[in-house]
């Protein structure tokens, strides 16, 4: 019974993947996308996560680490970008 409700909820994250990222090619704006982006990177995590648990390892726990710094940084150069349009200023002499 266990395992077939983690074999539904990784279907389910799987499905919302796919609905997120037709957001990310569709979004009216670019906030939108930025968001849109943002939840893929939570999903990828949680699918990750129910990975785990399917095959009984910890092995992808590292990759879940990975995954929320990248989705962090990610989402904070895109926030810069919509805000200031470079992620990184250069100061002039």
């Amino acid at each position: 019974m266990f395992h077939m409700l983690i074999n539904i909820s990784a279907a389910i994250i799987a499905l919302s993947i796919l609905i997120t990222l037709y957001r990310v090619i569709t979004g009216p704006s670019a906030p939108d996308r930025v968001v849109a982006l943002d939840m893929i990177g939570i999903n990828l995590i949680s699918l990750a996560a129910v990975m785990s648990l399917i095959l009984n390892t910890t092995a992808f726990l590292e990759v879940i680490l990975l995954l929320a710094i990248l989705a962090f940084i990610g989402t904070v150069g895109f926030s810069k970008f919509i805000e200031k349009g470079v992620v990184i200023e250069r100061k002039r002499d």
